[in-house]
């Protein structure tokens, strides 16, 4: 199957990209959200990223038109009907993801592919919920997506050989560099990042270290491009939190349990960057540590 028109919901930080990375690999995209009004600011962040590339030289300014011209907004899942793939890109939420595509499933075409951009949940739990498991899989692309060169590819239990070639071949004709991994919790790359950032909080929790300290220690000791404090701050600490829920249940491994630092920080509302406040405080003209 060739996939031409690609529909993706939720038009957030990761939607966008998504959006963003097929509109200049060619392809037709629907962006849709809950409100328009989202839709409209995920549309204002692709041209604005859109502009920084071409501003950079990556693109030239006639690959920027034409990108632009082929998103557009969806406003409701009747929209999709002559879609090739969906691919969901909401909150990091089970419930919310399976009534994504309950909803969504009366509206696409018979032949149409489905992709979760999940970090960390069961592909093969919510493919069960729609009318098509054999045609849906996981598709995870990695934050900010058009700079990330990796895609995760996860298959459910019921997916068949014809969704995962055409998946592939659509992750691959985007640029992207193909992983494939079994479904179990968090996959690979957050199977390992994510207890790996719980552990920096543990590491802060137990007054090992400061927030400046722990990241310093890891950019000069590791060669990490980023601390993990600023990185779980890049992410959002709910997300961060979910996967390690994910892992925990899902594993029922100790070490997966998510540091209480980490949880009490979710609960203040201090979710990182997209809050001004998390482990670093971003009102000011530069960020400044919490703790």
């Amino acid at each position: 199957m060739k996939i031409a028109k690609v529909g993706v919901i939720g038009a957030g930080q990761m939607g966008s990209g998504i959006a963003h990375v097929c509109a200049l690999a060619g392809l037709e995209v629907g962006l849709n959200d809950v409100t328009p009004d989202r839709i409209q600011n995920g549309l204002a962040s692709i041209s604005a990223n859109v502009q920084r590339q071409l501003k950079s030289g990556k693109i030239s300014e006639e690959q920027k038109t034409q990108a632009l011209a082929r998103v557009r907004a969806v406003e409701s899942f009747a929209g999709f009907g002559d879609y090739d793939l969906v691919i969901e890109s909401a909150t990091e939420n089970e419930d919310i993801k399976k009534k994504i595509f309950e909803a969504l499933c009366p509206h696409v075409k018979k032949e149409a592919l489905l992709g979760t951009n999940t970090s960390s949940i069961s592909i093969t739990r919510l493919a069960a919920v729609t009318d098509r498991p054999e045609k849906f899989m996981g598709i995870h692309f990695m934050n900010p997506v058009p700079v990330m060169e990796l895609v995760e590819l996860i298959r459910g239990i019921a997916t068949d050989d014809p969704t995962f070639k055409a998946v592939k071949e659509f992750a691959v004709g985007l640029g992207k560099t193909v992983a494939m991994s079994e479904d179990f919790p968090a996959f690979i790359v957050n199977r390992i990042l994510l207890p790996m950032i719980n552990e920096a909080v543990y590491t802060l929790y137990e007054g090992v270290g400061s927030v400046e300290a722990i990241d310093t220690a890891m950019k000069l000791g590791a060669h990490h491009p980023m601390g993990p404090l600023q990185l779980a701050d890049f992410i959002g600490l709910d997300t961060c939190l979910s996967i390690m829920q994910v892992l925990h249940e899902g594993l029922s491994d100790s070490k997966y349990r998510p540091c209480p630092l980490l949880v009490k920080y979710v609960e203040a509302g201090w979710l990182g960057r997209k809050t001004k406040r998390g482990f670093y405080d971003y009102r000011g003209e530069k960020p400044v540590p919490t703790r």
